[in-house]
């Protein structure tokens, strides 16, 4: 799907160009839960699309009582599902702010994931919720070999996940958070986590992803030539393997995967290979997101050089 043209301003919206998707937003913010519910149930069978739709729409409706409303008015899978993953997102947040209701709120979330599961077994999307939740209980079984370090996680909570889908997206993405520095885990343990799953993962797999996102979280700028380290031969390869291998499946989407195009991107502009990285931005058209760019400054200041390096329009130009 087609991401459209850049018309002079940033559109910093998660739902991107999947337009029933930013509809649903609409009506959620206005209190309304119908539009939701089909654009949730229509994705039943494409687990990518209702994983990115249900978190798009539980961030939106984390502020509000529109889950609990629909859950107690229209009972379901679609609203089981919104709730468990709003109930997630306020556990999280709670949690990095340092509230100490995040223990309660953790076990609603864990109750509301539950809950999901069971109407629809084959979901693997309620199993992600929980697998979000636990850096909160910081389970720790026994890593399976093939890991230099070995590092106890969720091992068993991911597993499950990836017997209802091998290659989940969000699921390596939250399972590779888990071992994050700044959740309680370490740079060395999650360099390791991401190269055991990218290596997994096929070559034409936006999982191949995982060991720059690492990259990113580990960035230190007061490190010793901590910029010029995308310019080493081995991240290089990562990032020309995906350009080759990954982007052009992208035209092929049913929206535009913003996030990893902007990693990806953001990889390729700082290993000075303009040309590929004008590709990827031409791919991802107005649509941006926070991260990587926040990791180095303000987002839109650091996505407006890196454009603007490559010879594209910004916002404000002309």
């Amino acid at each position: 799907m087609a991401a459209g043209s850049f018309e002079g301003q940033y559109v910093w919206s998660p739902a991107a160009n999947d337009r029933a998707l930013a509809h649903a937003c609409m009506d959620v913010r206005t209190g309304r839960y119908l539009s939701a519910h089909e654009v949730l149930q229509e994705a039943r069978e494409d687990f990518e699309v209702r994983a990115h739709r249900s978190l798009v729409l539980a961030s939106v409706a984390a502020d509000s009582d529109l889950a609990e409303r629909w859950l107690a008015e229209e009972p379901g899978p679609e609203a089981a599902l919104l709730w468990a993953r709003v109930a997630m997102l306020r556990a999280l947040r709670m949690a990095d702010a340092g509230d100490r209701r995040q223990g309660a709120l953790a076990r609603i979330a864990q109750t509301a994931c539950e809950r999901a599961a069971k109407l629809l077994p084959d979901d693997p999307t309620p199993w992600v919720a929980q697998l979000a939740l636990a850096r909160l209980d910081r389970p720790l079984d026994p890593a399976p070999q093939g890991l230099l370090t070995a590092p106890p996680g969720p091992w068993y909570l991911f597993a499950h996940i990836l017997r209802l889908a091998p290659w989940h997206r969000e699921a390596h993405h939250r399972f590779l958070s888990f071992f994050f520095t700044r959740y309680g885990g370490s740079s060395s343990a999650s360099w390791d986590v991401a190269a055991f799953l990218s290596q997994r993962a096929p070559a034409d797999s936006p999982l191949r992803l995982l060991p720059l996102v690492a990259l990113v979280e580990d960035y230190n700028p007061s490190a010793l030539l901590a910029d010029r380290t995308w310019e080493q031969p081995q991240w290089i390869t990562t990032a020309m393997g995906i350009y080759r291998n990954w982007f052009p499946r992208v035209a092929d989407y049913r929206y535009t995967p913003v996030l990893d195009l902007a990693y990806l991107a953001h990889a390729l502009f700082m290993a000075n290979r303009e040309f590929e990285a004008r590709e990827v931005f031409t791919a991802m058209g107005p649509y941006a997101s926070r991260m990587p760019w926040s990791a180095f400054g303000d987002p839109e200041d650091q996505l407006t050089k890196a454009r603007r390096s490559c010879g594209l329009p910004v916002p404000h130009d002309g």
